[in-house]
């Protein structure tokens, strides 16, 4: 996880890098879980990741990445992020159905996507945005529903 750039000194970046770690654990508990072939841990674990990832990605969509993608050097980078917002909602439905290879792939891709919001995109907004644009963004996310329970944390 980013540490190196200031970045997470900014309320919501800070929120997100947080959440990030958090996800993460979760998902470490759902690959022993699948790993060890406890089915009905695993679909406990899926839910309750789910819970907090939905919340989450919508958060970064409805707020940092509107504001963000007005910029055309971030449009690209951004549509990406978010269809692998859309593949990761996949893969956790298919561990939920019983896909319990998949919870590794999850995790994988997971890391991955993670690795290139805080090693790229976040970043990135701290030299782009500006005072109005991060209050911009503060508004759109505290307007985003539902609010995610890592949030509170």
């Amino acid at each position: 996880m980013c540490s190196y750039c200031g970045c997470q000194s900014i309320d919501m970046i800070g929120r997100f890098t947080a959440e990030h770690e958090e996800l993460i654990n979760a998902t470490g508990l759902l690959r022993r879980a699948a790993a060890a072939g406890d089915t009905a841990e695993v679909v406990e674990l899926v839910d309750d990741l789910a819970a907090m990832l939905a919340p989450h990605t919508g958060a970064e969509e409805a707020g940092l990445f509107t504001v963000l993608r007005r910029d055309e050097d971030f449009t690209g980078y951004i549509d990406a992020l978010c269809s692998e917002h859309v593949g990761l909602d996949g893969l956790l439905a298919r561990v939920r159905a019983g896909d319990l290879a998949a919870a590794d792939r999850f995790y994988t891709e997971l890391r991955s996507h993670i690795e290139r919001e805080e090693d790229g995109l976040f970043p990135a907004s701290l030299t782009t945005l500006r005072g109005d644009d991060w209050d911009e963004v503060d508004a759109l996310t505290a307007a985003a529903a539902p609010t995610s329970p890592l949030a509170a944390r």
